[in-house]
């Protein structure tokens, strides 16, 4: 057995299959911007970026840098009792970067899991009204409050929270109304004001509508113009928090740094997390202050905002501007789009081709007049693609969305062998060339 079987084996019998979503039997030991090595020495064009986590690439000497110099002045404090600089540093700076002419403050955590929750329990205790409304396909996080928020099928295992009211996201190749943009004149707004506001989740009881700029993990969808405007609208009107949950499109993936920033819009509340510390755990809360002064000692952690993740965190956000890390974001995700898009008019089994900046989402089907997702296609082609040297995932809540949020730092050359290699990947599975065996041990979003 060589030590490749070796450490699967020991991982299959050391590691909880609860903390496990596996797409492929890669061992990661090495990575270097877009790229990531095995044990072998073998090189990888990842473009997953770990779930939206290494914008600035992989091993950027620059967070390392800083990393060490701080571990070696002080590695450690618990911003709950004894304040540190590097905490304030940032807390500034996310209050400056975020929109919004009123008072805000912040709230540190380690993921994004933990900062929806914070946004759980404090924002009906702020507001004195308990209803939250989310979005059916939103993927808000694994503890208790973030998970009832969530919408995602692959978080239905759980009972959630009876103050959460889910409504359809406006997901038009899917549409939940049968309806056709631009036709539909955002029906889907209208059913929120007309019915749900009125019926369902009383506006005068409603404290929230927490939404993602594009939902992620729910199919990489991106809302249609003018609809981010119009939810904002109907909150100011019926004085409710707008929330926008940051966590995995924010740190200039979009190509502006937030992605509601493409629309517009002022939020009440911007969750952050995933990307923030370039790897290392840190998420973070920015809030008007009545909302982030609710009450004292209510949701902190021992280890949230210490000096060393706060000190990445302020040195992703200088390099996401310095090295212009926002401005490639978007022109190679355009460039990529267009290719993607051109790739829909050849190939039958890609139904729709979304995105903006490095988040691009190819959602395959068996049968484009019905949209039957392919499922296993898409397990197949992602695990084709890491056998070919690139690595994504593939996601949606039918699980037949591939799924591309690659480094920041991707360059041209990169994106190039990206298309490639999906290119052959999809013709390598259409010519059945790859064994479904395969995929069996790494169901990925299948298992739940």
């Amino acid at each position: 057995m060589g030590i490749n079987e070796r450490l699967l084996k020991r991982d299959r019998e050391a590691l909880s299959d609860v903390m496990k979503l596996r797409f492929y039997p890669l061992i990661a030991v090495s990575g270097k911007g877009s790229v990531i090595k095995d044990l072998e020495g073998k090189e990888y064009l990842d473009l997953n970026a770990g779930w939206a986590v290494a914008n600035t690439g992989y091993c950027h000497p620059k967070i390392a840098g800083v990393v060490r110099e701080q571990m070696e002045k002080l590695s450690f404090n618990s911003l709950i009792s004894v304040m540190n600089e590097s905490s304030i540093n940032l807390s500034e700076k996310l209050i400056e970067l975020t929109p919004g002419k009123f008072q805000k403050k912040v709230w540190f955590g380690h993921s994004g899991s933990d900062a929806n929750e914070c946004i759980a329990k404090i924002v009906p205790l702020a507001s004195g009204k308990p209803r939250i409304i989310t979005f059916v396909g939103s993927y808000h996080g694994q503890t208790m409050g973030s998970y009832a928020m969530s919408g995602h099928p692959a978080q239905s295992k759980f009972i959630g929270s009876g103050n959460i009211t889910k409504i359809p996201y406006p997901y038009c190749y899917r549409c939940a109304f049968k309806k056709e943009h631009p036709g539909c004149d955002l029906f889907c707004l209208k059913y929120l004001e007309e019915h749900i506001l009125k019926s369902v989740c009383p506006a005068d009881q409603t404290a929230a509508i927490v939404i993602e700029a594009i939902q992620s993990d729910g199919g990489d969808v991106v809302p249609p113009q003018g609809y981010l405007q119009g939810l904002q609208d109907i909150c100011r009107k019926n004085n409710i928090f707008l929330i926008l949950d940051e966590v995995k499109v924010g740190f200039g993936r979009t190509g502006r740094f937030f992605g509601f920033e493409n629309w517009g819009i002022v939020p009440d509340v911007v969750i952050m997390g995933k990307p923030i510390a370039s790897g290392l755990p840190l998420s973070a809360v920015v809030g008007r202050k009545e909302i982030m002064d609710c009450g004292v000692a209510l949701h902190m952690f021992t280890t949230a905002g210490n000096p060393v993740a706060c000190t990445a965190g302020l040195k992703t956000i200088e390099i996401l501007k310095n090295e212009k890390l926002i401005e490639n974001a978007k022109n190679i995700g355009d460039y990529m789009l267009k290719a993607f898009k051109s790739m829909h008019r050849k190939y039958a089994v890609i139904g729709d081709v979304r995105g903006k900046g490095l988040i691009i989402g190819i959602e395959l089907v068996k049968n484009r007049e019905t949209r039957e997702p392919a499922d296993q296609f898409a397990a197949l082609v992602a695990y084709r693609a890491y056998e070919l040297g690139v690595l994504f995932y593939y996601a949606g809540i039918h699980s037949n969305v591939l799924e591309l949020t690659p480094p920041l730092t991707l360059t041209y050359d990169e994106a190039d062998k990206a298309i490639k290699v999906i290119r052959q990947a999809i013709e390598d599975v259409m010519d059945h060339k790859v064994d479904p065996a395969k995929i069996e041990a790494f169901a990925g979003w299948a298992c739940n």
